[in-house]
């Protein structure tokens, strides 16, 4: 084990101030557009070779991101321009470790000052192979984050493009009408009509019928919000409790806040079952839908959609099929609303239980999937947050001569 060497951030790596590039003046192409908070699109050129390492710059302060291939870093970041020998990856971890927002110089947008940075004092292992044993471990980790992310965008496309072909272009259905082959196994198949009937919402399969997604829940509900000034609802609370802001998740694996029993009873808050379908009413998330693992409660601004059986995911891509529309029926002038009547009149065609059978049996597998891979990811963030500090500072040493 190498020893570890006091010195500062602008010994171990140069940054350089970003390049402009207009969002007028951007044309798609291979390379990422990085600002500030992550990549804003794609370049038919970049500025500059990678793998290389970005910080936040103007706006949103620090974080840092590795980027493997060539890209255009924008003027709100400093990007590393020199690692003057150090291992690349290592350099993208030392600095995710600084809290850079501390050196924040601007009056109004929150700003770094690049020589203030270098000024930062660091210690790093003198051993360059050390560095890299670091940068492997912790790098390890955020591949494996990456890969279930990427699992997930495929996973939830897919079931998707299932649902949008079976319940939005009735695909099925016209491969009947017009003699083809449906593409799908003879006992689905036959599932499906060969016709189409008239309908208040247009053409739609002969036999289904028109109805509201409330007809397939049991129940529709809003949550509610123990009193903030009683410690006693909120404090050493055990009952998860979801708030709108958190309906951008798709699946919901865990809440950010938890209210105590007596919160629960003495409030308008409910239980909410696995497996329902949640909308955001209120504010930037209005008309939003997720989908939760587990049970747990809600703030009256969210409202919970319980489904019947087998109506689980076809409730959740139903809504999820509908957010344009929600958002377009949000009022307010100051806050966006969208009522529990809105989202429980929403106008859907129903099909056949034995289709909505089929339907959950060639979903539900990806469904528990794409879960699974959300939690590994939280434990994972959780473990490599914990290793972060103590390897960049060396408290935690690696002996790799065993």
């Amino acid at each position: 084990m190498s020893e570890f060497t006091d010195t500062t951030l602008g010994e171990v790596l140069t940054l350089q101030r970003g390049f402009d590039l207009p969002g007028t003046e951007r044309s798609s192409g291979p390379f990422p557009v990085i600002a500030s908070t992550g990549q804003v699109g794609t370049h038919i050129e970049a500025m500059v070779r990678g793998p290389g390492v970005v910080i936040g710059r103007s706006g949103s302060l620090g974080g840092g991101q590795f980027i493997k291939s060539d890209f255009w870093p924008l003027n709100t970041t400093l990007w590393v321009k020199d690692f003057k020998g150090n291992n690349i990856r290592f350099c993208y971890y030392l600095l995710k470790s600084l809290d850079l927002k501390t050196f924040n110089v601007g009056s109004g947008v929150p700003t770094l000052n690049r020589n203030h940075v270098h000024m930062i004092p660091v210690r790093v292992p003198a051993s360059v192979y050390e560095q890299g044993v670091i940068a492997h471990i912790l790098g390890t980790l955020d591949d494996k984050i990456e890969l279930n992310r990427r699992m997930n965008e495929t996973l939830e496309a897919m079931a998707r493009a299932i649902f949008k072909s079976w319940f939005v272009d009735f695909d099925p259905v016209r491969a009947k009408a017009e003699g083809l082959d449906t593409g799908l196994p003879k006992e689905i198949a036959d599932l499906f009509p060969d016709s189409f009937e008239e309908t208040e919402l247009g053409e739609v399969p002969k036999g289904w019928r028109i109805g509201t997604i409330k007809d397939c829940c049991s129940q529709i509900s809003n949550g509610g919000t123990p009193k903030r000034s009683e410690s006693q609802y909120w404090e050493g609370g055990t009952v998860p409790w979801l708030t709108s802001g958190e309906v951008r998740q798709s699946i919901v694996t865990r809440t950010e806040n938890f209210i105590t029993e007596k919160g629960l009873d003495e409030s308008s808050a409910k239980w909410i079952p696995a497996k329902s379908t949640l909308v955001a009413l209120y504010g930037a998330t209005a008309g939003q839908v997720s989908f939760n693992s587990f049970s747990l409660t809600t703030n009256q601004a969210v409202c919970a959609l319980i489904p019947k059986k087998n109506y689980v995911y076809y409730n959740y891509l139903m809504m999820l099929s509908n957010i344009s529309e929600l958002e377009n029926k949000a009022s307010g002038s100051a806050q966006q609303n969208i009522s529990k009547r809105t989202v429980e009149d929403t106008s859907i065609v129903i099909p056949s239980l034995s289709i909505l059978e089929k339907f959950t049996k060639q979903v539900e597998p990806l469904f528990n999937l794409w879960e699974s891979n959300l939690i590994n990811n939280y434990k994972l963030v959780e473990l490599r947050d914990t290793l972060l500090p103590e390897l960049i500072s060396g408290d935690l040493r690696i002996n790799h001569g065993v």
